[in-house]
């Protein structure tokens, strides 16, 4: 699977932006797929996973009541809305596939198969 990430940009702290994650492939829903980021010197960290199903979803401490990720099913997609932005969130963010059957979320980086080219999130405070 080929992931394309898009809608990056420079905020304002407080603000809210949607990531989208294109995926190639028909068999986009039996993919547990997820976003990561990596800020200048740090080590990438993950961020939220959903299920193939989308019932099922993981986020990471530090995003959690702030960030939802959803998938479309159809549309070969994930989302992630950021809201109440901070200037800790800015990093380069990434998307991720799992081939699995599992509707387990893994969140260490080496279970995630497929990577997308990264879209850059600046959060001005």
């Amino acid at each position: 699977v080929q992931l394309q990430a898009s809608g990056g940009g420079l905020v304002q702290a407080g603000g809210s932006l949607r990531l989208s994650c294109a995926a190639s492939g028909r068999t986009f829903s039996s993919y547990g797929m997820g976003w990561f980021r990596q800020a200048p010197g740090k080590e990438r960290e993950f961020v939220a996973g959903v299920s193939f199903t989308g019932g099922s979803t993981t986020y990471g401490d530090s995003v959690k009541g702030r960030f939802t990720i959803f998938r479309d099913n159809v549309k070969n997609t994930v989302y992630l809305q950021m809201n109440t932005l901070k200037p800790e969130d800015a990093a380069v963010y990434y998307c991720a596939a799992r081939s699995t059957s599992s509707h387990l979320i893994l969140t260490a980086r080496k279970y995630w198969n497929y990577w997308g080219q990264g879209t850059q999130v600046t959060v001005s405070s």
